[in-house]
């Protein structure tokens, strides 16, 4: 009988220990859900990304201006305009019409022009140059007469061989002037069509100052309207 007991005794003492053990392991499992539910929580917050200032669904026909042109380099205007609205017309998505039918307006100012010599020959004649074209890009809002978003500084510098240089891929300036406008009209629709954040222009810091920064950019009017127009887009 003494046996029997002592044999029951330490059965009640393993469920005991096993009882403690799961316990335990549910404690630090707790513990550990709970560290790791702060560890994400607090990634998500460090990651977190706005989400994208698209266009308000009442936007259905846009207009894009002509380009302005702030630099001494005549004829840029003509060709980015033409690009733009080439892609635009390609990509479908919105129609693309005059400003007086349209409900937003594309507005896009060219404020610099900076051509660099990167290298040169034994007679001291540039055969690489580096092309950097800035634009200042805002949209109209017609429909609420407001600016909806600006994009200053919007361009990305091309480095390219001068023709003259007979390197393979060569190019004229303008040849890497169109170079420059096929990008510029990829990240125009871009920004446009997908909201902030997609496309960002260069801070003021890294921008030569070669060529005045402020100008003044109209706003387009209703049709007939005779009331003074909003302020101009400020950058």
């Amino acid at each position: 009988m003494a046996q029997s007991g002592s044999i029951q005794s330490r059965r009640a003492e393993e469920q005991d220990s096993r009882r403690a053990k799961r316990r335990l392991f549910c404690f630090w499992s707790y513990v550990l859900s709970c560290s790791l539910a702060l560890i994400v929580t607090g990634c998500a917050k460090y990651y977190y990304n706005p989400a994208p200032q698209i266009l308000p669904q009442y936007i259905r026909k846009i207009a894009i201006r002509p380009f302005a042109n702030h630099t001494q380099q005549f004829t840029l205007e003509d060709k980015l305009t033409l690009t733009v609205q080439s892609l635009f017309n390609q990509d479908g998505r919105y129609a693309i019409t005059s400003e007086e039918q349209a409900d937003g307006v594309l507005i896009g100012d060219i404020t610099k022009y900076i051509r660099i010599p990167l290298a040169f020959d034994s007679n001291n004649t540039p055969t690489q140059y580096k092309l950097w074209i800035l634009v200042n890009i805002s949209f109209y809002d017609k429909i609420k007469n407001q600016t909806l978003w600006m994009e200053p500084n919007l361009g990305t510098p091309t480095t390219y061989y001068a023709a003259s240089s007979n390197q393979p891929g060569a190019l004229t300036e303008e040849e890497a002037q169109q170079v420059i406008w096929n990008q510029m009209a990829s990240d125009i629709l871009t920004r446009t069509l997908e909201g902030f954040g997609t496309v960002t222009g260069s801070s003021d810091k890294a921008v030569p100052k070669v060529s005045p920064d402020q100008y003044p950019t109209v706003p387009p009017q209703e049709p007939g309207a005779d009331a003074t127009p909003p302020a101009p887009p400020s950058y």
